[in-house]
């Protein structure tokens, strides 16, 4: 009997034991299943394109509509001096942007690089950087939005909503397509005249339209937005990553996918366009080749969040083209991140450190790693989208405008 005292010790000693253990094993359990749902959420966030292209319910895509977009894209009919088309500021050989940090639309003469201002001609730039086309059509679409083409956001300021909206903004622009032609209230009835008069697009409205089809502002803009619609590019090494095939992505693109998640870039840049398109303030500096400082939504110095997809080809960045490179963004966000930067320094002296978004003042850019971020997001490219340039115009214009100096 004397032994008992000593075994109900050991016992409950090893109760004792049993129970530590069974709690430690417990928490590591609760801790895992915490972090696998935070990262379910945070891949949930990011996605592949889908399949299905956005379009708007009553206009479906046709290859008579798509024909009569692409050929009005491509001719400079539609501005004010006859001498830019749409595809001039945004063309296949730079992603369906235009390589430059502002755009020179009307009088400008070149492509890319080279284009520049025609001598003795007034040299306006286009205040913002030219947005690549790719992918437009899913413009909306984010992690918890579901496509919506009669109000898909546009342009850096979202002044408009819809592509269809959007194909008629730069004709009535003066520094994109009007020029010193006629003024804006003109724009599009001039533009539609000129149209209207050349029997080879008659038929072609005809042949997309039905027979009786007008041609008019709403048909002109809806052939343009159809046509934008085909402009895909959803077959980056990341969409297939997503799709199941795991040896799409290298360890240090994977490990950039972790870090662009674990340090506040997916929360702007989410869903399948990695976009919000929501405006933030960033305190983004001014292009000094503009005369007046760029206020953005509202004076406020927001702009919508732009895709991330198709980088390589669209350089430089931001909404006017400041940032030449992907190292120059991320030592952007790494200057204005709480955890990454002293913050101040090279930002916009209109925007005060408080103004800008707390989002972005939260990113955590501190540490390494930041090669592994831009081998992320260069999987979002997709080389292989349509560039299709026609062989000729119906008005006999040189394709795309004055692309050669």
């Amino acid at each position: 009997m004397s032994n008992v005292p000593q075994r109900v010790a050991q016992a409950f000693r090893s109760r004792q034991r049993f129970s530590l253990w069974t709690g430690l094993l417990l928490a590591c359990v609760v801790m895992l299943l915490v972090a696998d749902a935070a990262n379910t959420s945070a891949q949930s966030r990011l996605a592949a394109l889908p399949a299905a292209v956005p379009t708007p319910p009553d206009d479906p895509v046709t290859a008579e509509k798509v024909l009569l977009g692409r050929l009005l894209f491509w001719d400079p009919i539609l501005s004010g001096g006859k001498d830019v088309a749409c595809a001039t500021c945004h063309h296949p050989d730079f992603g369906y942007a235009d390589g430059l940090d502002l755009s020179i639309g009307a009088d400008g003469i070149g492509l890319g690089s080279k284009r520049t201002f025609v001598p003795g001609h007034p040299t306006r730039f286009v205040k913002r950087n030219s947005q690549t086309l790719l992918n437009v059509a899913y413009n909306g679409v984010t992690s918890t939005t579901d496509a919506k083409p009669a109000a898909a956001p546009m342009f850096w300021d979202l002044r408009v909503r819809s592509l269809e909206t959007q194909a008629l903004e730069p004709l009535k622009a003066l520094e994109e397509m009007r020029g010193s032609a006629y003024s804006e209230d003109r724009a599009l009835v001039e533009a539609v005249s000129r149209v209207q008069a050349i029997p080879e697009y008659r038929r072609l409205f005809v042949r997309a339209y039905g027979e009786g089809a007008p041609v008019n502002a709403r048909t002109l803009s809806r052939a343009l937005a159809t046509f934008q619609r085909t402009l895909v590019a959803a077959d980056s090494r990341f969409d297939r990553y997503m799709r199941g095939d795991a040896s799409a992505m290298t360890e240090e693109e994977v490990r950039g996918m972790d870090r662009f998640q674990s340090i506040g870039c997916v929360n702007c840049h989410n869903g399948p366009m990695f976009s919000d398109f929501a405006t933030h303030v960033l305190g983004v500096p001014d292009n000094p080749k503009l005369a007046e400082s760029d206020a953005g939504v509202n004076q406020t110095y927001a702009f919508r969040t732009p895709s991330l997809r198709n980088l390589g080809a669209t350089a430089p960045y931001m909404h006017n083209g400041v940032l030449g490179t992907l190292d120059d963004v991320v030592r952007f966000y790494r200057q204005i991140g709480g955890r990454g930067g002293r913050g101040g320094r090279n930002l916009n002296s209109h925007v005060s450190r408080d103004q800008i978004d707390p989002l972005a003042r939260r990113l955590n850019m501190r540490g390494g790693g930041q090669g592994d971020l831009v081998a992320f997001l260069r999987t979002l490219d997709d080389p292989n989208f349509d560039r299709t340039i026609p062989a000729r115009v119906p008005s006999g214009l040189p394709v795309g405008g004055k692309l050669q100096p």
